[in-house]
């Protein structure tokens, strides 16, 4: 269980930075270029990592990191950027919270992972504070953001699986470099076709692109596929409740906002919802039960005979006993 607890705050990284990320792209990037936007948020990031790891794909790797490049970060940067440029940063967040449920789903479609009654209950917790937090009706809606919104989190879901089925045999932060790197190549051609040249960036937009790409791509990331390699999906999802949460604290911090009794009752449905999707201890009833081989993973058992139990150890005999 403490190793659950530190991957759970390791994971906990992730949606915290990316709950920041939303702010700052609406703050202090370029409106109109998300194709230049996603491709500087990517492929730097993808380059540090790279340039740490130093390790090259191998065999089906290559197609995998173009799949998961395409799904994680080239699609699914461009849709988060025109969401955030679009949709306050509330909106555009209680929209992605709909992903715990996306990914427990998908979990269960492509893996055979079935949802645990918890991690659903989790998730329909943390969503209906989600709503209670955000969905005040004080500001006019863009439904472009929204579906931008909505097909980035089932996007970024579907990716997230496969990456998780496709983990065996690769390093974290390898298959991370490799994913940021081809997602960031596959927008740059692009970029350039739909946008033209790369916009002129200011001092405080340079300094936002790099807090972007090292803090919420490079280091979040990282910590994201991390957890998904040690945590439940369901567990997982559930931690991404914490983006929304982060925007909502964001705006205290900075706007000096106030929360009302309708955001704090959301709140604390948050906090509830990620409490029941931790990691549980395994059953005891399940200790004595034969593992069953993951989707795709080979049955030790297989091909083996049965064994024979050992014979009881002979009583001693009565000269010895005397003796």
């Amino acid at each position: 269980m403490e190793g659950n607890v530190r991957w759970v705050a390791v994971t906990a990284i992730a949606p915290v930075t990316w709950g920041t990320n939303y702010f700052v792209t609406r703050e202090f990037l370029p409106a109109d270029r998300p194709l230049w936007g996603a491709a500087c948020r990517a492929l730097p990031a993808g380059l540090v990592l790279l340039a740490l790891c130093r390790q090259r794909p191998r065999g089906a790797w290559w197609w995998r990191s173009a799949v998961l490049g395409l799904l994680n970060v080239s699609v699914f940067f461009v849709l988060v950027y025109i969401a955030s440029q679009t949709l306050p940063t509330s909106l555009a967040s209680t929209v992605m919270a709909v992903s715990p449920l996306a990914m427990m789903l998908l979990a269960w479609l492509l893996t055979a992972e079935r949802p645990r009654p918890l991690h659903l209950a989790g998730a329909g917790v943390g969503l209906a504070g989600v709503c209670l937090m955000l969905l005040t009706g004080a500001e006019e809606v863009s439904w472009g953001g929204v579906a931008a919104s909505a097909a980035a989190m089932l996007a970024s879901s579907f990716g997230y699986i496969l990456a998780r089925r496709w983990s065996d045999g690769a390093d974290v932060l390898a298959s991370t470099a490799w994913q940021l790197t081809v997602g960031g190549l596959l927008l740059l051609p692009a970029a350039a076709a739909v946008e033209g040249p790369p916009p002129a960036l200011s001092a405080p937009a340079l300094l936002a692109f790099a807090y972007v790409a090292l803090g919420a791509t490079a280091l979040a990331f990282t910590a994201w596929f991390t957890g998904l390699r040690h945590l439940p999906a369901g567990t997982v999802g559930l931690l991404g409740l914490l983006n929304p949460v982060t925007g909502v604290l964001l705006g205290l911090a900075i706007a000096a906002e106030t929360l009302t009794l309708q955001q704090l009752g959301g709140l604390a449905l948050v906090l509830s919802g990620v409490v029941l999707g931790r990691p549980q201890r395994a059953d005891r009833r399940d200790s004595g039960r034969v593992p069953v081989p993951a989707v795709g993973e080979a049955d030790p058992s297989a091909g083996r005979l049965p064994q024979r139990p050992a014979p009881p150890p002979e009583p001693p005999s009565r000269s010895r006993a005397a003796n």
